[in-house]
């Protein structure tokens, strides 16, 4: 009985953290770079017992599409770069919208299409080229399938596309990159959709662990940065990078954007120069993040704007390339085993492997179960 009733707190404690995160504008991306990962029917009873309701996937799978059918989880769902030229064709355009989205629309709730991922800044020169007049051509695909107000058009920048990110208030775009950043700005404007940032204090660390402090990059205790302009004081630097983002579509005049961080992690694991790459930090970090989400607040600059996350990544992917921390951005292995704690206030439970919804063996289902068992004893 002594170990029972800590148990039945802990796992009470669990289900509400994640219940309360569905309120909140936390999501979770779904890579699928690996040749381990369980089947996506698996996936969809796992993110259930997790009451995960918000995913962004890489590509339009249609095995996790059909996976999550008469589910409750909202989808993002990407055209891949290498798409984008083609794009350009309206009849391409609405052949990919056809084949990809129309035909799970009914039973799987998808809400978006990025086109595209981190174009501007990236190593491909030819690319920025195409990704407006693609973002464009996939619109009024929609439009003409009645669809464009079910589903929204953008694309995800990597914070390369930034000149200046200090101050927040001094946030500017790169030169060579306004062309392509203005008539994209105009779209979302007008058509309503939000600005994706993805945002990554741990490589400010990474790069330059001797002059930023960890506890800034951590949203740990600290006396955090002055905006000399604003007088606005900045505990820790997601915050700083968001308001420079906000700053910078400002000075292109577009002021009504919302931003949203598409993706923001940290990894668990990296090389010997990958300083900060632990499983520690990787723990502090989402834990700390996930109670500032539950604060429900806004940036300095924007307190009355609800700060809107995906989380990167719900697996590690073994087949990724580049530096050891790539692969090591999961808040799970494959097994469904959590890669590390968040403390025992929000501790991740590991997955359920069920691949049926009814006979999954979900947090939930074991809180009946001891429930059932106390009053019993």
């Amino acid at each position: 009985m002594a170990v029972i009733v800590p148990t039945l707190i802990l796992l009470l404690t669990l289900t509400g953290l994640f219940i309360g995160t569905n309120t909140l504008g936390v999501g979770i991306n779904y890579g699928q770079i690996a040749n381990n990962l369980p089947p996506p029917s698996h996936v969809s009873t796992m993110l259930k017992s997790l009451n995960i309701i918000r995913v962004k996937l890489y590509d339009a799978d249609p095995k996790v599409l059909g996976s999550f059918a008469n589910s409750d989880v909202e989808f993002i769902i990407g055209l891949g770069n290498e798409y984008l030229p083609r794009m350009q064709d309206p009849q391409e355009a609405q052949i990919w919208i056809q084949q990809k989205v129309q035909p799970y629309l009914s039973q799987t709730k998808i809400t978006c299409i990025t086109v595209g991922n981190e174009i501007l800044g990236g190593q491909d020169s030819q690319l920025p080229q195409y990704l407006y007049p693609a973002m464009k051509t996939m619109y009024q695909a929609l439009v003409n399938l009645g669809l464009h107000k079910q589903v929204y058009i953008t694309t995800a920048h990597s914070l390369q596309i930034l000149a200046t990110s200090f101050p927040p208030s001094q946030g500017a775009f790169r030169e060579d990159l306004v062309q392509y950043l203005q008539p994209i700005l105009a779209f979302h404007a007008q058509t309503g959709s939000p600005f994706l940032i993805n945002v990554y204090p741990y490589f400010a660390y990474k790069n330059d662990p001797n002059n930023v402090p960890l506890e800034y990059v951590l949203f740990e205790p600290n006396a955090g940065a002055i905006d000399p302009n604003t007088n606005l004081n900045y505990d820790n630097m997601l915050y700083a990078q968001i308001d420079a983002v906000y700053s910078a579509i400002r000075a292109l005049n577009y002021g009504s954007i919302q931003v949203q961080i598409s993706e923001t992690g940290w990894p668990s694991k990296g090389d010997e120069n990958e300083f900060g790459a632990t499983v520690e930090n990787a723990g502090i970090y989402h834990k700390n993040l996930i109670q500032r989400m539950q604060k429900r607040e806004g940036t300095p600059a924007n307190p009355s704007q609800p700060i809107d996350i995906y989380v990167f990544a719900l697996f590690n992917e073994n087949l990724k390339p580049g530096p050891t921390s790539e692969r090591n951005y999961g808040l799970y292995y494959p097994n469904g085993t959590p890669v590390y704690s968040l403390g025992v206030q929000s501790d991740l439970p590991r997955m359920q492997f069920s691949a049926s919804g009814k006979n999954g063996f979900s947090v939930l289902n074991l809180l009946v179960l001891l429930v059932g068992f106390l009053i019993i004893v």
